[in-house]
């Protein structure tokens, strides 16, 4: 036999029964489903070639690019949240709101401004508190209601009403957790793990609507300054935001990327999570090193985050979990069925209910899962009439709330656009229909039926709230102060009905 004929047999061997080429003195039985053949098909990559298990050029180079694209996927959606708060600093700082100062929505919210599933029935006051340069007290006044998360949108502290200060008003001091700076008597004590964080609260208007008087006392009372300061605090910087044109939403293509590095920039390396570090440092995202990916790596972000986006929105608007719906029978769902604010379930972290709740909406806090009864709000959601279509906005549908509706205070529906999950842009500053609308008459057994659609139904102009044709949307229905009956689930809300 000659070299050629015998270099011949062997790789055909090689090829065939892929390394076993000869009989060897000390042989193992390997099993099949441990080797690797010389070429596999996959549906994803098509062929994959290998040389005994060593994949050739070509192969590293296809599933180089795929790994890449899983991550910078996956840098997406378990990033979005350090992303959504990124987007709500980025959105104060273009209006002039530096760090520290206190946005507020002195004349209520509109469509106008781009937040995720905002109302337009309270008063909206928001900072991003930034401790990088050492402690800041934020000097509460009484009756508010709000929270505190940190850059990495993990919950911090509930203020006002259901924090510490019970509602009636008080000091907290934020630090870092390695912060030994001497601490004086007199403050609710916050620390945490990242140097920028979200304030939210609320104070709902006067008895007639009115804001002027609650919002003179926010004033009177509200203030975020260095603890150094706190011998003769400054006097705060207050940015009124209503009616303003400004977006606080991240971006849902490849400009995501920026906003998790400047995220990553202005927080100490503890902030986040090694596991999604590793994630973003995988395709280039570090702390303080320059984020400038090649053009072959530019594309696989394009691709990312259209993929990603993609991937939120079903998730979002098309679940396939029917763990999120509130009934066997109805559209109503919500990220938070399974009552844990940190999407927990038996130990597993419910992935899909944590990409629901971040890309539809902001603020985490225990008290949205399971309020106590009679305080707080409770949220469902939905995108689809009573068949599962999705709703339209050149179609007119009604809604029915069965008497008595369980809400101590009131209860509202609130119109998203199925686009920005911001309030549907339309000709109605309210961008939605509440309880306390003047006018609004309830059915003979009293129940209230709600009509949304392009024209109000004649005699029904009260109780309607506007869409517009061509605009998808998604309504969102709060009660405020929920009463058993929504806890046990004896009462249920209608779905959305076709009219026209």
């Amino acid at each position: 036999m000659t070299l050629i004929q015998l270099l011949a047999g062997t790789a055909l061997v090689l090829t065939t029964y892929s390394g076993s080429a000869a009989a060897q003195d000390f042989a193992a039985d390997v099993p099949q489903n441990v080797i690797t053949p010389d070429v596999v098909e996959t549906k994803t990559l098509g062929t994959l070639d290998f040389f005994d298990g060593m994949p050739s050029p070509d192969t590293v180079d296809k599933v180089f690019d795929n790994l890449d694209l899983i991550r910078a996927t996956t840098a997406f959606l378990d990033g979005m949240k350090i992303a959504s708060l990124r987007g709500m600093f980025q959105g104060y700082e273009d209006i002039g709101a530096m760090p520290n100062d206190i946005v507020i929505t002195e004349n209520l919210m509109d469509a106008r401004s781009i937040w995720l599933t905002p109302n337009t029935t309270t008063i909206y006051i928001g900072a991003n508190v930034d401790i990088s340069q050492g402690p800041i007290v934020i000097d509460v006044p009484p009756g508010l209601l709000g929270l505190i998360d940190d850059a990495a949108f993990d919950y911090v502290a509930d203020i006002g009403a259901l924090g510490a200060d019970k509602g009636k008003g008080g000091k907290y001091l934020l630090m870092h957790n390695d912060d030994d700076t001497p601490v004086p008597d007199g403050f609710f004590v916050l620390r945490t793990k990242t140097y920028e964080h979200w304030l939210l609260l609320r104070r709902s208007p006067g008895p007639e609507g009115e804001t002027t008087g609650p919002v003179a006392e926010i004033k009177a009372g509200l203030n975020v300054y260095p603890l150094s300061q706190a011998h003769n605090p400054p006097a705060e910087t207050f940015v009124h935001v209503s009616g303003k044109t400004y977006n606080t939403v991240h971006a849902n293509n490849e400009d995501f990327f920026e906003e998790i590095h400047v995220a990553l920039d202005n927080n100490p390396k503890g902030a986040f999570a090694p596991e999604i570090l590793g994630t973003f440092a995988s395709i280039g995202l570090k702390k303080g090193a320059p984020f400038e990916p090649d053009a072959r790596m530019q594309g696989i972000m394009v691709e990312a985050a259209a993929i990603a986006n993609a991937t939120a929105r079903a998730i979002t608007y098309a679940s396939r979990d029917k763990g999120v719906y509130f009934y066997e029978d109805r559209q109503w769902n919500s990220p938070f069925q399974r009552q844990s604010y940190q999407f927990l379930e038996d130990g597993a972290r419910i992935l899909d209910d944590r990409t629901y709740f971040f890309y539809m909406a902001t603020g985490i806090t225990p008290a949205m899962t399971s309020p106590p009864v009679g305080s707080g709000s409770v949220y469902a959601m939905t995108a689809r009439d009573k068949n599962g279509v999705y709703l339209d906005g050149s179609k007119t549908y009604k809604v029915t709330l069965p008497a008595p509706v369980p809400a101590k205070n009131f209860w509202s529906f609130m119109l998203y656009s199925g686009q920005t999950r911001s309030i549907l842009e339309t000709d109605q500053k309210s961008g939605g229909i509440d309880s306390n609308r003047e006018g609004i008459k309830p059915n003979e057994d009293g129940s209230y039926t709600v009509y949304v659609g392009p024209k109000a139904p004649e005699g029904w102009e009260n109780n309607w709230a506007q869409t517009m044709p061509g605009k998808s949307f998604n309504v969102m229905m709060r009660l405020y102060g929920p009463l058993e009956p929504w806890f046990d689930k004896t009462w249920r809300p209608g779905d959305f009905e076709l009219v026209e």
